[in-house]
């Protein structure tokens, strides 16, 4: 790639051996034709959606760069499919785009089948000598063009754009197909990269709930159904775990459970020494530090009380939590207590807003092992799942900025 030079109308990074000027259009001047069945239902073509048949597509599905085909949508036997798409049928490739709630979201028709287009998604022939499918699904996405049509939106809350909105559209497209298509190619392999990262998040997510429901004892039980054999201890003797696990009140196990109070703004600051924790599951809950100051002494395990009542996190760092969060210190292994936790069913009594008190944290019935060894190399287990998931989001977080950073610099 290389930079752009003076007063061409180019973007700022672009392919090399490309020069020409992009050339400014229109944006319905590159589109054949816009199929859009606003206001279509199948009882005003005196018909009913089915249990299975033809996959209606519609902003319930259509998502961003992407169909979501987990979704709880309609289906259309073929009578209603051919009363509905008759001479307007959908190709792998064409690109779809949802007009309302929510506006903007860009995708493609993902395989060779028969679909039905639904509400508030319209989908674009193009006029194939100025512009391929696949770039303008990109064009789609780009800031210039998004910031433009959300400017030209309606309506209140569900922001909408309509084919008189499309109209007033001016992109910039290079005139080269082949350009199109390497600019295409570069941000679908970036969102490629970032589904296989998502998709290890989900699967490894999944796992860890599978393993905390059979490594932790179900109730009534007092041995979990997969457990370590055993380890070896710090002196270098082998440990069996093969005692059966107790259940006690987290309150008696506990040396100290209390819930934060506010926060002191005037020594709060951006950056230092000690954290300070509120219910927030963004950030890592940080809301600010303290300098000089610390409530509670770690290792100790923080609780969400308030918003996602019952979330609890292991903290390694002397810290202070805020507005209700609660902090827990004990002898137990934090890793183990905070997975412990989550695996425990929430059950709030409190009227009003949802929290979660000390007393009904206290009284949490936990199952712990006889010996220490064990949890910790239960704690270790889940953590090291854990820093899994962080490297693939963390992955998933950097892919994201170079493509928001990419796309603003080679398109104009």
């Amino acid at each position: 790639m290389n930079k752009k030079k003076e007063s061409k109308v180019v973007p700022n990074v672009r392919f090399k051996g490309f020069t020409d000027d992009w050339k400014q259009r229109k944006l319905l001047s590159c589109i054949q034709k816009i199929i859009d069945f606003r206001g279509r239902t199948p009882k005003k073509l005196g018909m009913d959606w089915s249990e299975s048949g033809y996959l209606a597509l519609s902003a319930l599905n259509v998502k961003d760069g992407y169909i979501d085909f987990s979704q709880d949508v309609h289906y259309g036997d073929q009578a209603l499919y051919d009363k509905w798409m008759s001479g307007n049928e959908l190709h792998k490739g064409q690109v779809l785009f949802t007009t309302e709630a929510p506006m903007g979201n860009v995708a493609q028709v993902p395989y060779n089948k028969q679909y039905i287009l639904s509400q508030r998604t319209i989908a674009f022939d193009v006029k194939e000598d100025i512009i391929t499918e696949n770039f303008l699904a990109t064009l789609l996405k780009s800031p210039v063009v998004f910031n433009t049509l959300t400017s030209l939106s309606s309506g209140g809350t569900a922001k909408g754009v309509s084919q008189k909105s499309l109209a007033g559209v001016d992109v910039r497209i290079p005139v080269d197909l082949r350009e199109q298509t390497l600019l295409a190619t570069y941000f679908h392999n970036i969102d490629h990269l970032i589904t296989l990262h998502q998709r290890k998040v989900e699967s490894l997510i999944k796992f860890k709930k599978g393993m905390l429901q059979k490594m932790f004892p179900k109730e009534g039980c007092d041995i979990p159904e997969i457990r370590f054999k055993g380890c070896y201890d710090e002196y270098g003797n082998w440990v069996a775990f093969t005692d059966p696990w107790e259940q006690r009140k987290l309150g008696d196990e506990a040396e100290e459970i209390l819930a934060g109070g506010d926060i002191d703004k005037e020594k709060a600051v951006d950056d230092g020494v000690y954290p300070i924790y509120a219910n927030a599951l963004t950030n890592d809950g940080i809301v600010g530090y303290y300098d000089d100051y610390y409530r509670v002494k770690a290792p100790a395990v923080t609780v969400t009380g308030r918003g996602e009542i019952g979330r609890a996190r292991a903290r390694m760092i002397d810290f202070t939590p805020v507005v209700r969060l609660l902090a827990v210190r004990s002898n137990h292994d934090c890793y183990f207590l905070e997975n412990a936790i989550n695996n425990h069913k929430v059950v709030v009594e409190s009227t009003g807003v949802p929290q979660l008190t000390v007393p009904q944290l206290s009284s949490y019935d936990i199952c712990f092992p006889k010996d220490i060894v064990e949890e910790k190399k239960i704690g270790t287990y889940f953590n090291q799942l854990d820093h899994l998931i962080t490297l693939h989001q963390r992955k998933i977080d950097m892919l994201k900025k170079l493509k928001s950073a990419c796309l603003s610099e080679m398109f104009i």
